[in-house]
């Protein structure tokens, strides 16, 4: 029981310290806003990539703490990429290769929905890591079981469009 403790609290602690490392200075915001001016920014922005797809087998193999990671990456995922999917399923598309005009209205609402978008996360994620680790292992199993359906669903995306 105690070496659950130490390693639940290790894993918290590791989540904390990676949300603090992840906040820009104000010295980078500077830089990354001359950088928007500069390039037309992608409408899909942050990790939208997750490493592995898993079975059953090999998340009843893991340990909660492992599991944790997983759901949370898959969210981080889901988040980025559903609510943009009539403009784009991965990374790399911007409003001008969309044919939408670079004014300064869209490029501001397209900026705000990135930054309410990293701030959503943000709040999931400190949610997450106090209230998930409460979670039964089956329910976390079978959520990520179907989040990684979701995204993998993303690959026939296009098959649902008229030519």
């Amino acid at each position: 029981m105690k070496a659950k403790l130490t390693l639940f609290g290790t894993f918290f602690f590791l989540m904390l310290s990676m949300g603090h490392a992840q906040e820009n200075t104000v010295q980078e915001k500077v830089v990354t806003v001359k950088k928007k001016k500069k390039l037309s920014q992608s409408i899909i922005s942050g990790n939208v990539r997750i490493s592995k797809y898993h079975s059953r087998e090999q998340l009843d193999a893991m340990s909660k703490g492992e599991l944790l990671g997983l759901y949370i990456e898959r969210i981080e995922v889901i988040i980025n990429i559903l609510p943009n999917i009539a403009f784009a399923t991965k990374p790399g598309v911007t409003m001008k290769s969309l044919g939408i005009p670079e004014t300064k209205d869209n490029k501001k609402a397209l900026e705000d929905n990135i930054e309410a978008t990293d701030n959503y996360f943000e709040s999931a994620v400190e949610f997450q890591t106090k209230i998930l680790p409460y979670s039964d292992t089956n329910d976390l199993i079978a959520a990520i079981l179907f989040y990684e359906s979701t995204l993998k669903a993303l690959h026939t995306y296009n098959d649902f469009k008229e030519d």
